[in-house]
């Protein structure tokens, strides 16, 4: 904790050196790109695009899960996204997956989920017909990609069930991306719609 707490301290000096403009941040926020990733801290969206301070607008989950969209349940997920895209008016939306993942590695082993009932009804979001569950059949390395990929894609679908995220798609104001971050390489991968594939960026 003593390393964040001096970090924090030298904050402002740093960024004045790097000529961050802290004034002009806080005459107000205008992103680039609504960033939804995973609560990793291994997975460290301004760090992996090289955004800074007021480019991206983020919303971390575990298992960067998007709920389906429910006008009877208000969650903290939709309001952020309904956020982002209404008064904010970023053009893209991220949502980011990443290797090694404990809440996917979690969904192909739920008996382990018994100590963090809270996390077992969280990742419920994803069952029972998800295809992270469909597609794996073996928990190595592959199978595992294959899964979070999936599960990225997935999210994209529950995302289109937002309101304001389906309008801005269907009338061409949003675009939305898939991504997966392998955090033992640094590598960042986009999925490709004609082809179905992952592919470096």
């Amino acid at each position: 904790m003593q390393s964040l707490i001096d970090n924090a301290r030298l904050f402002p000096k740093r960024a004045a050196d790097r000529r961050t403009d802290l004034g002009r941040l806080a005459e107000g926020q205008h992103p680039e790109a609504l960033f939804i990733t995973c609560s990793d801290s291994r997975v460290v969206p301004t760090l992996i695009t090289g955004a800074g301070p007021g480019q991206l607008f983020e919303l971390r989950t575990a298992g960067n899960i998007v709920p389906v969209h429910d006008t009877e349940r208000v969650t903290a997920e939709a309001a952020t996204i309904e956020y982002a895209v209404e008064v904010l008016g970023v053009t893209d939306v991220i949502v980011c997956g990443h290797s090694h993942c404990g809440a996917v590695g979690a969904l192909l082993r739920t008996d382990g989920l018994t100590a963090v009932p809270t996390v077992r009804r969280w990742l419920s979001h994803t069952e029972p017909h998800d295809p992270v569950r469909d597609a794996v059949t073996a928990a190595d390395g592959p199978a595992i990609t294959s899964a979070v990929q999936r599960h990225v894609l997935t999210q994209l679908d529950r995302l289109r069930t937002h309101p304001s995220v389906a309008a801005r798609v269907a009338d061409g104001r949003l675009a939305l991306h898939a991504w997966y971050y392998a955090i033992d390489t640094g590598v960042v991968s986009a999925h490709r719609p004609d082809t179905g594939a992952f592919l470096p960026l």
